[in-house]
């Protein structure tokens, strides 16, 4: 059930400059504990491997995964062999291994051609297009705090 009046309290609030601080201070009740004790206790009934972030991490985390990642979101299509030449200076084994493990996290597809020579290329999956919004911020933060 929807408080209309907490609702209209809030777009009032909202309306008038009013942080989200104070709106959460005003209508959330305080803790019962003083800061450092509430924190202890949540740190350590807390697991950092079953946060968002955690799985996140483990999908794109290693030396190549977001540049192969970023490749495909700028030049999709990519060929193994352009890909190769993209990223520098990486071996075929590193670089198979990457798009295999990207592969079966389903972050990007792999099409094969029924041709000599084979012809294989690689695009990013529904999946990994949602996760390029994400590394897009990164490039964005990247740019303005260059220094």
């Amino acid at each position: 059930m929807i408080d209309f009046d907490l609702l209209s309290d809030i777009i009032i609030a909202s309306t008038n400059n009013i942080s989200s601080t104070v709106i959460s201070d005003i209508y959330y009740p305080k803790r019962k504990c003083d800061r450092m004790s509430c924190m202890e206790k949540y740190i350590s009934n807390a697991n950092f491997e079953d946060t968002g972030f955690s799985y996140t991490m483990s999908l794109i985390s290693g030396k190549h995964k977001m540049v192969i990642l970023y490749c495909l979101m700028e030049y999709e299509p990519v060929r193994f062999n352009e890909m190769k030449r993209y990223l520098g200076r990486i071996t075929d084994k590193t670089l198979s291994t990457n798009l295999k493990e990207l592969e079966a996290d389903r972050l990007i597809s792999r099409k094969e051609y029924p041709q000599i020579p084979p012809k294989v290329e690689y695009s990013l999956t529904e999946r990994g297009r949602s996760l390029m919004e994400v590394l897009d911020k990164l490039c964005v933060w990247g740019e303005e705090n260059s220094i």
